[in-house]
């Protein structure tokens, strides 16, 4: 029996239960159906007439794609903040990342003193295949020269990716060597890998960071968690922090391997209020071990929708800071030009029937939301964020949790606002540790790998010491790049004014006052000492030399051996990670929050 035959025999059911009240109701609301029919006519009719007078009686020739594209952007922008317009040149560039890989020469690059220099060849890509190396500089691409103002990212990108297939001859210079070295390279597919790392943390516990959910993401996942259960993995640390989401069933398959057969992943609601399921469909691979998840205030989508049925079915103990709250969900569909639409069209809730979509306001006010969190102190104490018990779910195991935008950890861990100290910043804006570690790479890497040959050596006894430290600091100096604080005084002015436009603009009506009066000096003396001692602080409480120092070592593992294992040194200093290794340990949270393991 079709669907509209079940319907029509519904209304006829209910109308004779409970007579002519919904009869009137049923004429109300197919007549109200009807006026919205006939003004969505009215609205394209017009929509078409403007485009029609524009083009046959405007008194110049216009770029109706320009229009169009402009219209049709601020449209979208009147739904909600994720229904996007795509262009027809972008949507390749955008759905590279989705779909896992790009077609090209297989390069990381930097560009660094107008010169393109490799980062690191893709492993097994056609670059690695005919000899790049990471520190390699490319001075020319075809017949191109490739230094100078007119080498940016997307030129570069331009000249270097390609059809799959087609070949590209580039000159490198290398090292101090004066002649020029030339490559052939037949351009191929690259991956986009969907985990940034995975590696064993101790004999038991290891740590897997997924960057997206991609078309690629499954196949990556099954083949990290199986050499981590090899290793002897029991416990999990899954890092979903900063991921901004991806494809809906990658989620779905993902969410199946940490839960049973047949378990309730999310569902979706749209516009008629038919409600979709979505089910796990076999048994995972990992169902049982201690599991913990990272999230925070970037954590969207896809990533929520794994994290809070991990949540809601009390399978693993999620930790860091409320979720992005991003639960809608769009449907890509390609214009008549190949531009695409993403256009909105259901909502997710998950298994404890939480909607996880944060509130809006229009498209400026959700882009603001993060400093709106910030300046209400949510990412750095949990008691600042309130929920009203209308919003109260209920996990497998009765444990309270909330909706109303995202997912809430049941382990809070603020976020680091220690600042950087001002040298520190000015190093990595600059790329001096970039520009140090291959210069320092190019006279030590066949030492450092005869004396370290695995990264776990490395790892156990390589040390960024005085020595080493100090070289560092006489190459950022011939860099110019020096431990002290700028004085730049139009940032300042600028800083002061943005601070106190509305105290100003009340103390001082006219140029006469400002001119004879010295409270402007002294306010913006106040402000500038203010600032400066801020700095000062900001340098005492930030620790420059271990921030260095794990800096420096972190990319001379990350050019010498597995690249994603370089992570295990970052993390060092990562407290919503340390935090994770203490929960792993503690069985008795893990009963205590009704955790299974």
């Amino acid at each position: 029996m079709n669907k509209v035959k079940i319907n029509t025999i519904k209304r006829t059911l209910l109308v004779s239960f409970t007579g002519i009240l919904l009869l009137n109701t049923t004429i109300y609301t197919s007549k109200a159906q009807r006026n919205y029919e006939n003004n969505y006519l009215l609205q394209s009719q017009k929509m078409s007439r403007l485009l029609q007078l524009i083009h046959f009686a405007y008194v110049d020739t216009v770029n109706l794609e320009k229009i169009v594209e402009k219209g049709t952007i601020e449209m979208l922008k009147e739904l909600d903040p994720h229904s996007t317009y795509i262009p027809r040149s972008e949507v390749t560039k955008t759905n590279e990342p989705l779909l896992g890989n790009f077609e090209g020469i297989g390069v990381s690059f930097q560009i660094i003193k107008d010169t393109i220099v490799v980062i690191e060849p893709i492993k097994g890509g056609p670059s690695e295949q005919v000899g790049i190396l990471a520190g390699d500089k490319i001075v020319q691409i075809n017949d191109s020269v490739a230094t100078g103002k007119i080498c940016t990212n997307s030129w570069v990108f331009s000249k270097l990716r390609g059809k799959k297939g087609s070949r590209v001859v580039v000159k490198i210079k290398r090292n101090t060597n004066p002649e020029l070295l030339s490559f052939t390279i037949i351009r191929d597919k690259i991956p986009i890998h969907s985990i940034e790392a995975y590696f064993m943390i101790n004999k038991e516990t290891a740590y897997l960071k997924l960057e997206r959910f991609s078309q690629t993401t499954m196949n990556e996942f099954i083949q990290a968690m199986t050499e981590l259960k090899a290793a002897g993995m029991k416990n999990l640390i899954f890092d979903l922090r900063e991921n901004t989401g991806g494809y809906l069933n990658t989620a779905i398959d993902l969410a199946d391997e940490f839960l049973p057969k047949n378990t309730l992943v999310v569902y979706t609601m749209d516009k008629q209020k038919d409600k979709q399921t979505y089910n796990t469909r076999k048994d995972g691979i990992f169902e049982r071990g201690k599991l913990v998840v990272l999230i925070d205030e970037y954590s969207a989508s896809a990533s929520e929708i794994v994290s809070g049925a991990i949540q809601d079915w009390d399978r693993g103990i999620i930790v860091g800071r409320r979720s992005f709250g991003k639960g809608l969900v769009q449907i890509p569909t390609m214009l008549p030009d190949s531009s695409v639409i993403r256009l909105t069209t259901s909502r997710y809730y998950i298994p404890s029937g939480r909607y996880i979509q944060k509130p809006y306001e229009g498209v400026e006010d959700y882009s603001r939301d993060a400093i709106k969190r910030y300046n209400a102190g949510e990412l750095t104490h949990a008691d600042s964020i309130h929920f009203p018990d209308s919003l109260k779910y209920y996990t497998a195991k009765n444990r309270i949790v909330y909706g109303g935008g995202g997912i809430m950890p049941d382990i809070f861990v603020p976020m680091d606002t220690i600042k950087v100290s001002n040298y520190y910043w000015k190093l990595f804006r600059n790329n001096i540790f970039n520009q140090f570690v291959l210069s320092y790479l190019a006279d030590e890497k066949s030492n450092i790998l005869k004396q370290y040959p695995t990264f776990e050596l490395f790892n156990d006894n390589f040390q960024v010491n005085q020595e080493l430290r100090n070289k560092f600091y006489d190459y950022a100096k011939k860099e110019n790049v020096t431990d002290s604080i700028t004085f730049d005084f139009k940032s300042y002015l600028d800083g002061f004014i943005a601070s106190n436009k509305d105290t100003l603009n009340k103390i001082f009506t006219s140029q006469d006052e400002v001119n004879n009066n010295d409270k402007f000096q002294q306010m913006l003396t106040e402000y500038i000492d203010t600032e400066i001692e801020k700095k000062k602080q900001a340098d005492q409480n930030f620790d420059t030399d271990a921030q260095i120092e794990r800096q420096i070592k972190t990319l001379i593992a990350r050019n010498l051996y597995d690249a994603n294992k370089s992570t295990k040194i970052w993390l060092t200093m990562d407290e919503t990670y340390k935090r994770a290794l203490e929960i792993i340990n503690d069985t008795n949270l893990f009963k205590k929050l009704k955790i299974t393991y």
